[in-house]
């Protein structure tokens, strides 16, 4: 744990993440990387500099499949750790896939879930929302950016979004996937696992195999990728002269 809480601090530091009088909440997707942050964001809590509230909310999508053992031990762990917690039910499952029909329902349910988000952060008069992407998941999105939308860009660390007022944070941005599962197992974290049938069939899938498959290839591959993303100063891309 030592090593996430160093990094995030980082984090923290570098992107002016956090400031005195925050009311975080941390949107708990279910997944190992939003309980290591809730937990990490909770033991920061201890000798942050800024003093700050912490709670956690799941968005619950709807979907029947979910494990209700899992549910009661993420109850029961974020109790334990002494994070309000809240599940917020809606039909989200239901819109995306049944009235809408969707072949490609990520996006769509993304974009609801952001929205059932903000509507619960402001309905408890939070200011700011953590989510749990990790230093694989910049890399990630990068690589969807350029083949997909034809662009060099990735998720922020911080953003602002107008329409609700919020302030989205991103604390595990510096930290590589396989030390959050390392951490997760090692305190036995509960984990609530999706039962979305296009969990396995995404884009962000096809991203994390294709970025696999380059490591085997080339050695260190995608930590040459997070460098890239973490030191804009050295790119070196093209720019139209001026008329």
């Amino acid at each position: 744990m030592q090593k996430i809480l160093s990094a995030l601090r980082r984090a923290v530091n570098d992107f002016n993440m956090i400031e005195e009088g925050d009311k975080i909440v941390v949107g708990l997707s279910g997944g190992k990387d939003s309980i290591v942050l809730v937990s990490a964001l909770k033991e920061f809590q201890r000798f942050s500099p800024a003093r700050f509230e912490l709670e956690a909310v799941t968005i619950d999508i709807g979907f029947s499949g979910v494990d209700q053992t899992e549910v009661e031990r993420t109850v029961d762990y974020l109790k334990k750790i002494d994070v309000p917690y809240h599940r917020e039910k809606t039909q989200i499952a239901e819109i995306v896939f049944d009235v809408r029909g969707e072949s490609n329902p990520c996006s769509l349910c993304a974009k609801m879930r952001r929205g059932a988000l903000n509507n619960y952060i402001n309905s408890v008069g939070a200011n700011v929302l953590a989510l749990g992407h990790n230093a694989d998941d910049v890399a990630e999105t990068l690589l969807m950016s350029m083949c997909f939308e034809g662009r060099l860009s990735t998720f922020q660390p911080v953003s602002f979004m107008d329409r609700s007022k919020v302030r989205l944070i991103r604390p595990l941005i510096y930290i590589d996937e396989k030390y959050i599962k390392g951490v997760a197992r090692r305190y036995e974290m509960p984990i609530i696992h999706n039962p979305c049938p296009s969990n396995f069939n995404s884009k962000r899938q096809w991203a994390k195999e294709t970025i696999e498959t380059l490591n085997k290839q080339i050695p260190f591959a995608e930590d040459r990728i997070k460098s890239a993303i973490f030191h804009p100063e050295r790119n070196n891309l093209w720019e139209k002269p001026k008329k």
